[in-house]
């Protein structure tokens, strides 16, 4: 998979919707990478694990700590990388419909 377009979900009749936050959960299989400041960029740590750089969003939606901004990660900071990214995606979109399924769209 080279691409996912998550915005899909929050476009409705033509309306495009806020995309929520939802946790992602953690899997046994899932790897940790060191962030090193002025080195490190989602893309390139994407393009790393998932032969893709368009997974950013979802390094980012596994550590939430950093508030969903790449800037926000600090230099030695430990990732948590979703993995492997198809099953990480199918928890991404069991969470989404759970956040449908309590909070509506």
């Amino acid at each position: 998979m080279k691409y996912y377009n998550r915005y899909d979900e929050f476009l409705i009749n033509g309306r495009h919707y806020t995309v929520p936050f939802v946790k992602i959960p953690s899997k046994p299989t899932d790897k940790r990478y060191i962030y090193k400041d002025g080195v490190s960029r989602l893309d390139k740590i994407s393009y790393e694990y998932y032969e893709t750089p368009y997974f950013g969003w979802l390094i980012l939606a596994a550590n939430p700590k950093f508030g969903g901004m790449e800037s926000n990660i600090e230099d030695g900071s430990i990732l948590f990388l979703p993995y492997p990214l198809i099953t990480s995606l199918q928890d991404y979109k069991k969470a989404l419909e759970n956040h449908f399924f309590y909070y509506g769209r």
